[in-house]
């Protein structure tokens, strides 16, 4: 069993708008490229917390299996408080299962950077079954080039409109562009933090009168 609260790190300002953000499969919540993630979104006023799995904290490589991965997140945001306020979101295998625990938590929102629709190369085996049923607003923030689903083959996934995806220039699983796109990795991950912080602007109601 994960520990009941694990370790949070913060970015972004106390009073800004919350937003949990689960690590990848292959790196941790202090990766450069999760950092790098963390201070973006921190930039558009977003007040991000990141944490590990327990196989990732322990210093182990192969994945916790699933149920532990859903109690870690389940723990994360009740420790969190209100669910209603709170947004969740993780990399690849982090944002999978971010999408397998939002509508039973009630959390205000879902964004998944870089979902693994399906092992590279193995299109047939689909990780799409449970989004079919999802009511929480959702984004998908998705490079053009990702091999675990990419932009020509997605649309034929029969995913509901009401998911919103948005498209990172000639990214990989990443982000991570070719030279010859004229765009760099660092301007990917500020562009994916950008849709979404935008994506939960959205969804935030007016302002009084």
């Amino acid at each position: 069993m994960p520990d009941p609260t694990p370790e949070l790190l913060f970015d972004g300002p106390d009073d800004g708008p919350p937003i949990a953000l689960a690590h990848g499969a292959g790196v941790g919540p202090q990766h450069i490229a999760m950092v790098t993630l963390a201070r973006e979104l921190a930039s558009h006023g977003l007040r991000v917390v990141r944490f590990a799995f327990p196989y990732m904290a322990a210093g182990r490589t192969a994945p916790d299996r699933e149920p532990v991965l859903i109690d870690t997140w389940r723990a994360v945001i009740a420790a969190l408080g209100d669910p209603s306020a709170l947004a969740i979101a993780g990399r690849s295998m982090g944002g999978r299962v971010a999408s397998m625990v939002a509508d039973d938590c009630g959390v205000r929102a879902l964004v998944c950077f870089a979902y693994p629709f399906h092992p590279p190369g193995k299109p047939e085996r689909l990780r799409t079954g449970h989004l079919g049923d999802l009511s929480t607003p959702a984004l998908i923030v998705q490079g053009e080039r990702d091999p675990f689903g990419h932009r020509e083959e997605v649309p034929g996934f029969g995913l509901p409109e009401r998911i919103r995806i948005a498209w990172i220039t000639d990214g990989d699983h990443g982000y991570m562009p070719r030279k010859r796109s004229g765009v760099t990795i660092e301007e990917n991950i500020a562009a994916a933090a950008g849709e979404a912080a935008a994506f939960l602007q959205d969804l935030q109601p007016a302002e009084p009168q």
